[in-house]
């Protein structure tokens, strides 16, 4: 099975809309077939203008939607009914509808108001939904299941909207920000948009340091401004998540130690990808063992019946693990003891290290009546 992708937004100079759009289409995504998925929107005048642009001299991809005419303030009654009446997907028009709805109850919080009658206040309904849909579209193109982020600088300051100047974040903005890691850089500009604030809100899988994954391309979406202190940009990493395992554990102080070989060989046999003792110290002092058990998930059913049937634990606690392998092949030789397997990992394409497979080694000692250590260096000098 294909693993999903995942993306990292590197949000130190918070996120936008039309940030998180630059970013995806400097990542590849393509302009044409994301303007073609727009124009399903029944919505008319304005245009995307994409361009290339450096920030405090960093490269990146400015996306601004151009307003052609006028438009008039749009309801929450107004979006709901142009999303349903689109040609969008139905998965994007479900997360977009909720991304949406955030957006405007938070508005509907700080205004106050029914939800039914409430308008954006300080945000254009076209360029809101362009943001919100194209960011959706441009990460379904690039089959992106998870987004996680960075904490969100929000810049500091004030910021000029239809109510006068209110301090940054705005309070929209830290509306919607509940829950998420934020900090401030001390930047006397807003960073932080409720656009990309709600996106960031209705997307997030997770925050903080960037999970493991096998990179495969990057992107950077530029801010309007230019900001003197640090490059105003929106960073993406997009690659194949690293792979999981279960982890499998349970402290036993009250079993037959001639057990525990039994029952890591029955484990292994079933599919376990490790299964390992450590001594501890358990409560009131009894010394005890911690049995640990790495596995796929879909076996964890099975490895913990084997568990509870022959150890004396009465519980088992589990959780997901990022696990990293090198690549590997196993290569057959004829050492003239018989043939023993020699498994070999590769890292950037190159040999890194080799090892004889113990077992195949400890058949052929025991049938040709050798030491095993010869057996293992004649290996090892092939």
């Amino acid at each position: 099975m294909v693993r999903q992708r995942v993306a990292y937004l590197q949000c130190s100079s918070g996120i936008s809309g039309d940030m998180c759009l630059g970013a995806l289409l400097d990542a590849g995504v393509s302009e044409e077939e994301l303007t073609k998925a727009l124009k399903g929107i029944p919505l008319k005048g304005w245009r995307l203008e994409v361009k290339k642009v450096k920030r405090a001299g960093q490269a990146a991809t400015s996306v601004n939607v151009k307003i052609i005419r006028a438009e008039r303030p749009r309801t929450w009654k107004d979006m709901v009914s142009i999303v349903k009446k689109s040609r969008l997907k139905p998965e994007i028009k479900r997360k977009g509808l909720d991304i949406l709805r955030g957006l405007f109850e938070a508005e509907m919080k700080v205004h106050g108001g029914p939800l039914e009658g409430l308008h954006l206040h300080e945000l254009g309904s076209i360029d809101t939904l362009v943001d919100i849909f194209g960011t959706l579209v441009a990460l379904s193109s690039l089959g992106i299941k998870q987004v996680f982020h960075s904490p969100v600088n929000t810049g500091s300051g004030v910021v000029k909207t239809a109510h006068g100047f209110l301090p940054v974040p705005a309070p929209v903005t830290a509306e919607l920000l509940r829950g998420i890691p934020v900090y401030s850089s001390g930047v006397p500009h807003e960073l932080t948009t409720p656009t990309g604030a709600a996106i960031l809100r209705g997307l997030s899988s997770g925050a903080g340091a960037m999970p493991g994954m096998t990179l495969e391309r990057t992107g950077t979406g530029a801010g309007m401004r230019e900001v003197k202190e640090r490059p105003n940009v929106l960073r993406v990493f997009i690659g194949r998540p690293a792979p999981q395992v279960t982890v499998m554990e349970a402290n036993i102080d009250d079993m037959d130690p001639r057990i525990y070989e039994y029952l890591i060989e029955k484990l292994l046999k079933a599919g376990a990808l490790d299964a390992f003792l450590a001594p501890v110290i358990m409560k009131k002092g009894r010394p005890g063992i911690k049995l640990t058990v790495l596995c796929r998930d879909g076996d964890m059913g099975e490895l913990a019946d084997i568990v509870f049937r022959e150890t004396t634990t009465l519980g088992l606690r589990f959780y997901s693990a990022e696990r990293l392998t090198l690549p590997r092949k196993t290569e057959v030789l004829n050492t003239g003891l018989g043939n023993i397997r020699l498994k070999k990992a590769y890292l950037g394409g190159r040999l890194l290290k080799s090892a004889p497979e113990y077992e195949d080694c400890k058949k052929a000692a025991l049938k040709h009546n050798v030491p095993l250590r010869e057996v293992l260096d004649r290996v090892r000098k092939i």
